[in-house]
């Protein structure tokens, strides 16, 4: 299947690898107003869960709230929990625990995804 990469979608995508600071759609969309300034909401969220589809971008919620990482590696989050800020954790995905759940779910376990909270090192120097 040829999938057409519009203009929308590379901006998107673009914005998404340039940042760390895990956005929400509308976020997104301030950012893709800047060069695209006629783009919808509506086209931001509709490119959003496309690119997350083909995995090309990380979605997650955090505070019922969704967020997207441009980085799709298997990777750690850390959420400050005085904050909110969300950020990548740079340790290596710990790969014993996937075979540990599967042997005491019986389940076929391929990957994780894991969320830690605490205080940023800001938030700790406050």
């Amino acid at each position: 299947m040829n999938i057409r990469q519009t203009r929308q979608r590379e901006t998107i995508l673009e914005i998404l690898r340039s940042t760390h600071c895990h956005p929400t759609a509308d976020w997104v969309y301030e950012q893709a107003r800047k060069i695209i300034p006629n783009i919808s909401l509506g086209t931001v969220y509709r490119n959003l869960n496309f690119l997350a589809k083909q995995n090309q971008v990380l979605r997650f919620e955090h505070d019922h709230v969704c967020r997207y990482d441009g980085y799709t590696e298997n990777h750690y989050h850390f959420v400050c929990t005085d904050c909110g800020r969300v950020c990548d954790i740079n340790v290596p995905i710990d790969t014993t625990l996937n075979r540990r759940v599967a042997r005491g779910s019986g389940y076929s376990v391929s990957s994780h995804r894991a969320m830690f909270f605490g205080l940023c090192s800001e938030c700790k120097r406050k």
